[in-house]
């Protein structure tokens, strides 16, 4: 086996998605950009939640809103439901693994706020319990899925975004929604700060 070889072709099928998916994805960051705006400038939160790899984008995204992306600026209100432990454990162990995000959207959200909704698949049924949660309480919802979007985009209510990478690759799905969340951060700040 060559590395080199393969370590090329998976550097090539990256690029090449992020490319192809760009006119497709462009339009809906930028709506999921302003909508994230206008949720921050009604002093309303952003929650969000995923699995893995998605619960770790989910940290990385409430990270750069909380403290800075690449310009300095005051905080932005924005919390991963995927840190706290104990709250996650205590969750499954008196419930189970399917409500750990809806029960807390429903404690800390608020009508007004926004839950950002991340799964490869579309099919987390965590994450559809908090996406039913969010509905039920006034929440709107930004989906960042892959595939087809599976049940996250059969479930999605008028207004809710949808982004949705077209590939079937979990690792380069999950590539193209790193990079969808650095220009969500971007976007924000670029609309907050005014930079042109």
């Amino acid at each position: 086996m060559d590395l080199i070889t393969r370590i090329s072709e998976n550097f090539s099928e990256s690029a090449h998605l992020k490319l192809q998916a760009m006119d497709a994805l462009a339009a809906p960051i930028a709506a999921a950009a302003q909508r994230m705006v206008a949720c921050l400038r009604q002093d309303r939160k952003i929650m969000s939640c995923g699995n893995g790899g998605s619960a770790a984008d989910s940290q990385h995204f409430a990270a750069e809103m909380l403290n800075r992306f690449e310009m300095e600026r005051p905080g932005l209100a924005a919390i991963a439901l995927t840190t706290d432990t104990s709250t996650l454990t205590s969750i499954a162990n008196d419930h189970d693994y399917e409500q750990v995000f809806s029960r807390q959207l429903r404690a800390l959200g608020q009508a007004g706020d926004l839950l950002l909704a991340i799964s490869t698949s579309g099919n987390s049924r965590n994450v559809l319990a908090a996406m039913q949660a969010a509905h039920e309480t006034g929440i709107g919802v930004i989906a960042l899925t892959g595939h087809n979007g599976g049940r996250i985009g059969e479930l999605l209510a008028p207004g809710d975004i949808h982004i949705c990478v077209p590939a079937r690759s979990t690792a380069r799905i999950q590539e193209v929604h790193l990079l969808t969340l650095h220009c969500l951060c971007d976007a924000i700040d670029c609309v907050l700060l005014g930079v042109e």
